[in-house]
């Protein structure tokens, strides 16, 4: 059976491994890794200069030209601070910074978490002030409080866990990341249901009335329940969620989200080669490398007809971003009317560790065709329009963070073993029937 005929079998998700580790972690030309490696400096800078010193509390959104003191810029993203810790162990092991004030931000960070960021049984706020910690509108001018977020909760505690696990010599360090991750409340959580999350709670409605009940970046957030030492999920939770296969072309694959509910999750956790017992035993390695094939030919047949003539072969990408008319959850394949020919560079950069050979030659020539109009001191700009030129004038801390993680764990593999090495999660994924082919 040759490639395309696999890809268009209808349940042969579990067939075999489609790349593996050796191509994922391939020894890049000397000129793509040390593009990589630019890129991911920046990256780790957006962390290092945008987060406070105190709380460890990463900004959700900035640019270069913004600092600690301007009081409005100070809405902090937990999720954007899980990828943060993660990126401070890259920074370590890779020299960016001094390895001690690394060491100590990491521990200031999980200090606040563990004994004076408010929470929730264990559960923290989608939102928070830098400063404070406390409960934050989602942007500067937002009147709207933020959700204690049961999935962002996850994505910060996915990079305590990073942390935990990288700086294993430092009892302190491993004591509070233990107190964070074993005080939440996974049941507390389940709001009643025996197997599916709430997306979350708000003081002045209780629980979302919706769960995380259908495929997107949800995996993480399930095995660390699952494999939760005080609440443990059943095993069965993991199966209890929806799998929408989603059609186009000719390919089949899981999920119809934007391509980021294909990548987060997989920035800490190590699908390769593992599929599911159950069902169609999934390959979720594999399914978030066909999410990406199909992404670019879904932008490239946008470009026919002259739709959208700035995506090409090399240009192109579009996930959850701002835009021209504010922040927008656009991305396809089905194709959502809001598309405008926007460019989201972590598009491709956060699917590096699925698929580099054409990842890594989207994001040069976008670097190559509009460089620093683009691209600045903390990367790529958010999103830009290849034929109009509009450029996001923010930085997003998810955004970065994807890109960063991803690019790591295609040039070493590092997130992925530093993660992987949590025994909490090998069980989780044992209890879960994720089993290695």
């Amino acid at each position: 059976m040759d490639r395309r005929t696999f890809l268009k079998t209808a349940g042969g998700f579990a067939a075999y491994s489609l790349l593996g580790p050796s191509l994922v972690q391939r020894v890049l030309p000397r000129s793509d890794d040390a593009f990589l490696d630019d890129m991911s400096h920046r990256s780790f800078r957006y962390f290092w200069e945008q987060s406070d010193p105190h709380t460890g509390l990463t900004r959700e959104r900035s640019t270069s030209s913004r600092w600690h003191d301007e009081p409005h810029n100070n809405v902090g993203s937990i999720a954007a601070t899980g990828f943060g810790l993660s990126a401070l162990c890259i920074g370590a092991a890779r020299k960016w910074a001094d390895s001690e004030a690394i060491r100590v931000r990491v521990r200031n960070t999980l200090e606040f978490f563990a004994y004076h960021a408010p929470h929730e049984n264990g559960w923290f706020y989608h939102c928070m002030d830098i400063r404070t910690g406390q409960r934050s509108g989602f942007h500067d001018a937002d009147k709207q409080k933020s959700e204690i977020s049961s999935i962002d909760s996850a994505l910060l505690v996915g990079g305590v866990l990073t942390a935990r696990q990288y700086f294993h010599d430092d009892a302190e360090i491993v004591h509070l990341a233990d107190t964070i991750y074993h005080r939440m409340d996974f049941h507390w959580m389940l709001n009643g249901h025996p197997t599916l999350l709430s997306q979350g709670w708000t003081n002045e409605k209780g629980f979302i009335p919706y769960r995380y009940d259908s495929y997107c970046e949800l995996t993480l957030l399930y095995l660390l329940g699952i494999g939760s030492p005080t609440t443990p999920l059943h095993p069965d939770s993991w199966y209890a969620w929806n799998r929408e296969v989603n059609s186009y072309d000719g390919y089949r694959f899981v999920g119809t989200a934007p391509l980021f509910t294909h990548q987060y999750s997989h920035a800490f956790v190590d699908y390769r080669n593992r599929r599911e017992a159950r069902g169609s035993r999934v390959n979720w390695f594999d399914n978030s490398v066909i999410a990406t094939r199909v992404h670019r030919q879904f932008c490239l047949d946008l470009a026919k007809g002259k739709k959208f003539p700035g995506y090409s072969d090399h240009i192109w990408g579009v996930t959850s971003s701002d835009s021209a008319n504010g922040y927008v959850a656009w991305g396809g394949p089905p194709f959502q009317c809001s598309i405008d020919g926007t460019v989201v560079p972590c598009a491709a950069g956060g699917s590096l560790m699925f698929a580099p050979e054409i990842c890594v030659p989207a994001l040069r020539n976008m670097y190559d065709k509009y460089g620093t109009k683009i691209y600045g001191r903390y990367g790529f700009a958010d999103a830009f329009h290849p034929t109009n030129g509009w450029v996001a004038k923010d930085n997003l801390g998810i955004d970065v963070g994807i890109t960063l993680l991803s690019a790591e764990n295609l040039r070493s593999g590092n997130v992925w073993n530093w993660f992987m090495t949590s025994p909490e999660i090998h069980r989780a994924m044992d209890l879960a029937g994720l089993q290695t082919v």
